[in-house]
C-alpha cells in the first residue's frame, strides 16, 4: 500500500463527506489516484451518505476509463 492510499484509508467517513466540494475518485491497489465524473461524484456523494460504515472505507467502482477520469456507473462500499 502506497503512502497516499494508507493516508485516504485512514480518513472517516465523515471527512470524507466533507471533501465532496474537491470531488472524489478511487485509489487502486497499485496507489494510483483515478478522479470521477461529475455523475461519479453524485453517486459518491449519495453512497457515502447512506453507509453505515465509520472508517476503513473501500468501494468498488464500475464504469468506463476515459482521459484518467472514470465515467462512473455504479459504487458500492464493501
Amino acid at each position: 500500500m502506497s503512502a497516499r492510499s494508507a493516508e485516504i484509508a485512514g480518513h472517516t467517513r465523515e471527512c470524507a463527506l466533507s471533501c465532496s466540494k474537491s470531488g472524489y475518485g478511487i485509489v487502486l491497489s497499485d496507489g494510483k489516484f483515478i478522479k470521477f465524473d461529475e455523475r461519479g461524484n453524485a453517486k459518491a456523494l449519495a453512497t457515502l451518505k447512506a453507509a453505515s460504515k465509520e472508517k476503513d472505507l473501500k468501494a468498488k467502482v464500475s464504469g468506463t476509463l476515459k482521459d484518467d477520469v472514470i465515467q462512473v456507473d455504479s459504487i458500492q462500499i464493501e
